[in-house]
């Protein structure tokens, strides 16, 4: 599929007392280790906790703290982006539902590497029909830290639609570095957060669903 926007952002979007209330609820809640993949249910790390094995693996790859979140108030705050977005950008996806909110905690030295929130194969899920046999079609991420407050998380994309082999593949989403920014893009392209390297970097990425497609 040919883009021409591998992104579409929004800077300053959502006003600055809004972010502020979804880090407090955020914080309000017990935080569980990233995973990788989704669909699944996060695994009970009290009763299976990870080998060493695992954690390096999962930590080479991805290495932060989220809380899920399914405020209707957060919704109403990003559905309008995402509908700008898609239109915006000449996507015009069909989409028709939102995951949880992830809100995310990136601590000094915590990232996550090149991967696509987008999965080949749908949903199997016959006993919820808002997700079953649907697929991640639009992501958003909402940058709810103010950049005076960190450093690193660079947020960048590969646009050839490949994982990135040299810099010349690689974009820098510079422009949404700011608080109450959102940015939208496809869920299958590639892309990564750089490791922090000062502070603490809250974002809230969510993921917008819809038929496969044809």
């Amino acid at each position: 599929m040919q883009l021409k926007w591998t992104y579409w952002s929004f800077k300053d979007a959502i006003p600055k007392h809004i972010c502020d209330d979804i880090i407090k609820e955020g914080l309000s809640r017990k935080k569980q280790l990233a995973e990788i993949g989704s669909g699944r249910k996060p695994r009970d790390y009290k009763k299976y906790p990870l080998t060493k094995e695992e954690k390096e693996k999962l930590f080479k790859i991805r290495k932060s703290e989220v809380v899920w979140l399914d405020e209707r108030w957060i919704y109403k705050e990003i559905h309008p982006f995402i509908r700008e977005a898609n239109g915006g950008a000449g996507w015009n996806f069909q989409w028709d539902y939102s995951e949880f909110g992830q809100f995310t905690f990136y601590n000094k030295s915590q990232h996550y590497s090149w991967h696509r929130d987008g999965a080949e194969n749908p949903y199997n899920n016959p006993h919820d029909l808002t997700t079953h046999g649907k697929i991640r079609k639009i992501s958003s991420i909402l940058l709810l830290s103010d950049s005076k407050n960190f450093k690193g998380g660079e947020l960048q994309f590969a646009p050839r639609f490949h994982k990135p082999g040299t810099k010349e593949d690689i974009i820098t989403a510079n422009e949404v570095y700011t608080k109450g920014s959102v940015i939208c893009f496809p869920s299958f392209v590639w892309h990564r957060v750089k490791p922090v390297t000062r502070g603490v970097r809250y974002s809230l990425p969510m993921w917008h669903l819809g038929k496969p497609f044809s």
